[in-house]
């Protein structure tokens, strides 16, 4: 680290914004505390990317010479895969083997993304005249990327690698919450040979920085992952500007159980997709519908094995659930079960803050199963960002996917099934960016990812995920031999 300085513009420069104090969420401490971005950083910093991206050592790099410093990136990753690990570890509280996963999954990204942009082509469409056609891809200028803070490496990743590979300059707006490991991943750019002025870090309140960043004239396109409310905000000003937006957002993604399921299989996923990342992700499946016909058995073997959960440190290698990100959004977590409790839910397992240390120290929250709900109620229509699972029975499939499909979100869903003819009609009957079938929370960068309805806009990650960030131009080569005719008096 540069002893907490900031990004702005190409310099490492202290910040002269708010106050950003870092909280180890597992025990309480101060990590650091240093000034996050201004208004004024802002604008030093899209005028900065501006300058560097119409530089003609960078706008007029060849592709393959860009790819070069994007696999640059994701060795130097590779080399400080523990390092990293464990800032992002400290900063957010996620365990560290999770991090870890994450901080390999950013150089992988790095590393696709030059491969795609080796062999990324233009188009040359057959003739339909005395002329030929060809289609071309330009940068758009000046992204703004603006991240969240339960998984900051690999959501950064996404966004920059492809936003660069584009020759764009990218301006990452980090939450408050988890800031550190993303001016971490800056100073390995600048190590990796990214010209300077292409890359600025800037952290600070979404409400400030992020909305200036938003409605800053020169920035051509926002790239968000977070909340719903705050994508639809963004999506108001982008539509203002006639600026493209990519909005990755909320879910409240059902998980259906079907009588013939693999219960063993069944109930890894099911554990895995709520309670990892303690419940702080955007996939996880917080609803389960199991069949009724299975559905006592089943829940009383999934009640026996989320009891079973490691709920510990993040440093400690047999920790399933970390603590928290922060001490404030535990209280909403754990407000929200409360909630519920008045909506009429039975507490199977959790519910209640854990005692002793460490637990008194962090911001812990058990795993959380709660029954006696309808799909209706605030607690199946909300997303709670945490590790909270309710449990539905359903013994009418029409019906199952009338409930499945009620939720203003549509990111992901997971089937269980060995029928693949019943998997196929649910996954196409399913309102959903991904459904997994037989698995859960799998990650693939070549395969693209997103939302539909409130879940957002647009789609990350894929060989495409580069002309996401380019504009297309349409050149015409004419072949005529003689003038055009409209204006010949010849023709006449």
């Amino acid at each position: 680290m540069s002893d907490t300085k900031i990004l702005v513009g190409g310099e490492w420069k202290l910040g002269s914004g708010k106050l950003i104090r870092s909280i180890n969420p597992a025990n309480g401490e101060l990590i650091t505390e240093f000034k996050g971005a201004s208004l004024e950083d802002v604008d030093i910093a899209v005028a900065a990317g501006k300058r560097a991206m119409y530089d003609p050592t960078w706008y007029h790099l060849k592709s393959f010479k860009r790819a070069a410093i994007l696999s640059n990136i994701a060795r130097l990753i590779h080399r400080d895969v523990d390092k990293l690990a464990a800032l992002q570890t400290l900063d957010t509280g996620k365990c560290l083997s999770e991090t870890k996963a994450l901080v390999q999954s950013a150089a992988e990204t790095f590393q696709y993304t030059a491969a795609a942009l080796e062999i990324q082509e233009g188009e040359l469409p057959p003739s339909r005249g005395d002329f030929f056609t060809m289609s071309v891809y330009e940068p758009m200028g000046v992204i703004g990327a603006i991240t969240p803070w339960n998984s900051p490496i690999a959501s950064d990743a996404q966004k920059l690698a492809p936003a660069l590979a584009a020759g764009n300059a990218v301006i990452i707006k980090p939450a408050e919450w988890a800031s550190l490991v993303s001016l971490a991943l800056a100073e390995i750019c600048m190590e990796a040979g990214l010209p300077k002025g292409l890359l600025s870090v800037l952290p600070g309140s979404g409400s400030v920085i992020g909305d200036k960043l938003v409605r800053h004239p020169d920035v051509k396109k926002i790239s968000f992952t977070g909340g719903t409310s705050t994508g639809r905000l963004i999506a108001g000003i982008a539509a203002d500007k006639l600026m493209p937006v990519s909005l990755e957002l909320g879910g409240k993604s059902p998980t259906i159980v079907f009588e013939d399921a693999d219960v063993e299989h069944a109930i890894n996923g099911i554990l895995y997709g709520i309670f990892s990342s303690t419940g702080q992700s955007c996939i996880a499946g917080s609803r389960l519908f199991i069949a009724a016909k299975i559905y006592d058995s089943f829940v009383d073997k999934l009640v026996a094995r989320c009891k079973a959960l490691n709920v510990g440190l993040p440093n400690d290698s047999s920790t399933q659930v970390a603590p928290l990100v922060s001490f404030q959004h535990r209280d909403v977590v754990a407000n929200y079960v409360e909630i519920a409790k008045k909506e009429g839910a039975k507490v199977l397992c959790g519910g209640e803050l854990l005692q002793g240390q460490p637990y008194d120290d962090g911001a812990f929250y058990p795993p959380t199963i709660l029954s006696g709900l309808s799909n209706n109620t605030q607690t199946c229509q909300e997303e709670i960002f945490g590790p909270v699972l309710v449990v539905l029975p359903f013994d009418n499939e029409q019906d199952l996917i009338q409930q499945a499909n009620d939720s203003v979100f549509g990111l992901a869903c997971g089937l269980w099934t060995q029928d693949y003819k019943k998997a196929l009609n649910f996954s196409q009957k399913i309102a959903a960016g991904t459904v997994w079938i037989n698995t859960y929370k799998q990650f693939s960068i070549a395969t693209q990812f997103g939302g539909v309805k409130e879940s957002g806009l647009g789609r990350e990650k894929g060989r495409n995920s580069i002309l996401g960030y380019m504009q297309q131009k349409s050149l015409y080569w004419g072949l005529n031999q003689e003038p055009l005719s409209w204006a010949d008096p010849r023709s006449k």
